[in-house]
């Protein structure tokens, strides 16, 4: 006999489902979980969000399937937790896959509700965490998985550009679950416990031979020094979530906002007459243009994209008088900050993320030029490099770049120059913007008359000296305002910010046409 509908027993109905809904896989999958070191989906979502502010929304939803057993497998939330709440203040979407339900396998109902919440960050504007947990697509469902899966392809790429998207790798994933990660803005993989992976050991090993495990073929070290998938790396759950949280600062909500700008203690007029003993003059030696980046930029607190990939080129966000910015500089200590492949595709990435997001570009120049070899060459450096040279001519945002002791050959263009859309373009007293160095310059100049000489090496050093006071300078490029302005060392930081405060209304219509064709 059916119970009388009373408002108390649907309430304990509500109850009832809830609760199951909240122990996801049951106590003894979340203590198995727990011995792995790793957090729950609504744990990490709690760390995540203010107190008290996350809203779940289909936490009931469930899944329809009654193959291979499923029916007795359901589990009200699907194996993922979605909803919004606020970090920091700021509205927020964020998903958590369960792993403890089916794998956290991306079912018919499970990537409907992530399609769902997406589209609601899509609507209101507003930016997207995902902290993925899955092994891919639910087997269980045949095809019918593949719509969910889909769909957040779809979605993550109608996003891009209109709001930020922010992976949280909490765990492996295979196959096409790792694509949905890729297609985000920045992904945070977890030391020891999170694999991004296409084809799993065992299948490589049956068609290749080749025996790698899970952290030799896509652990946290492979994706964020050799291919660069991931942008940061953290030693637990907990580290993760808050550098999520602390990207997100640097960030404004979507494509429409300003960057959040926050109280700034840090006088805009200090000067630093460190940065003299930093940078050598002589070009020979080498210096970490870290040192260089946290003396100018607010209270020393910079926070690098991509540490271990690419080296030789350093990206990452900062504040400017309490302002957001983004920095791309070349760094001397590797490869002598010379652009090849790997870089060129870091930095253009970046460039078009600050763009699409109003956060200013601020270039920090010491480039000898593109590096040299055959397997540069044939690893597509022109294809490659082109994508910077494109991501700066197409970018809105403010552009200042800095030269600070050289920049040399087709290396200045694609640092951004005068010719390539950059709003202010500044320059050290011992800057040389050349197309060659000096020795180089004058060995192929004057070559001929060098060989002619009474004495060679004499007449070497002289025309050397010549072309060092005509040429290899700032003030030559000054004189034809290749330069607009020579500063101090010293006086970068205050110079950065004036320049800053100039170009706050900077506006560049966007051209008429659907978008261009970047050399990908």
């Amino acid at each position: 006999m059916t119970q009388a509908k009373t408002h108390q027993n649907e309430l304990e109905r509500l109850s009832a489902l809830e609760s199951r809904a909240e122990i996801g896989g049951g106590p003894q999958a979340i203590t198995r979980h727990h011995q792995k070191g790793k957090l729950t989906a609504r744990e990490r979502l709690d760390l995540l969000f203010d107190p008290d502010s996350f809203v779940e929304v289909h936490k009931l939803a469930q899944s329809q399937s009654v193959d291979f057993g499923m029916q007795e497998k359901r589990v009200p939330g699907d194996g993922v937790v979605t909803g919004y709440g606020t970090i920091e203040g700021r509205l927020v979407f964020a998903y958590a896959q369960d792993v403890t339900v089916l794998g956290g396998s991306v079912g018919t109902i499970h990537g409907r509700k992530i399609c769902r919440l997406m589209d609601e960050a899509i609507k209101v504007k507003a930016p997207l965490v995902a902290l993925n947990d899955s092994g891919g697509g639910r087997l269980h469902e045949g095809f019918f998985a593949s719509k969910g899966v889909a769909g957040m392809f779809y979605r993550n790429t109608a996003a891009s550009g209109l709001i930020p998207q922010i992976t949280g790798m909490m765990g492996s994933s295979a196959g096409v679950a790792v694509y949905s990660p890729a297609l985000t803005d920045f992904i945070v993989m977890v030391k020891g416990q999170s694999h991004m992976v296409i084809t799993g050991p065992a299948i490589i090993k049956s068609v290749t031979g080749e025996d790698l495990g899970l952290e030799e073929l896509g652990g946290a070290k492979v994706h964020s020094e050799i291919t660069g998938q991931a942008h940061l790396v953290a030693d637990s759950d907990q580290e993760c979530i808050d550098i999520i949280k602390r990207l997100l600062g640097y960030l404004p909500s979507n494509n429409d906002e300003q960057p959040p700008v926050v109280a700034n203690s840090d006088d805009p007029d200090r000067v630093d007459d460190s940065l003299e003993k930093i940078v050598p003059a002589d070009f020979r030696k080498s210096y970490d243009m870290h040192q260089v980046i946290l003396r100018v930029v607010d209270n020393e607190d910079f926070f690098e994209i991509l540490p271990r990939f690419a080296p030789n080129i350093i990206i990452g966000f900062a504040r400017l008088d309490g302002s957001s910015i983004g920095i791309v500089a070349n760094q001397p200590r590797f490869k002598a900050g010379c652009l090849d492949v790997d870089s060129s595709d870091k930095a253009a990435r970046f460039i078009r993320f600050c763009d699409a997001f109003n956060i200013p570009l601020i270039n920090l120049v010491d480039v000898p030029g593109y590096f040299p070899g055959a397997t540069q060459e044939h690893a597509g450096i022109i294809r490659h490099g082109a994508k910077m040279l494109y991501a700066y001519a197409e970018a809105t945002v403010p552009k200042i770049t800095l030269a600070l002791r050289k920049e040399y050959g087709g290396a200045v263009m694609g640092m951004c120059c005068v010719g390539m859309g950059v709003d202010l373009m500044l320059a050290w007293p011992i800057a040389q913007l050349v197309v060659l160095d000096t020795t180089a310059a004058v060995n192929l100049i004057f070559r001929k008359d060098i060989a002619a000489a009474e004495n060679p090496e004499e007449f070497r050093q002289q025309k050397i000296e010549e072309y060092d006071y005509q040429y290899s300078n700032p003030y030559h490029a000054a004189s034809n305002m290749l330069v607009d302005s020579v500063i101090k060392p010293r006086e970068t930081r205050p110079q950065l910010i004036k320049a800053l405060r100039m170009l706050r209304n900077k506006h560049r219509p966007a051209p008429n046409k659907r978008h261009g064709n970047i050399p990908l």
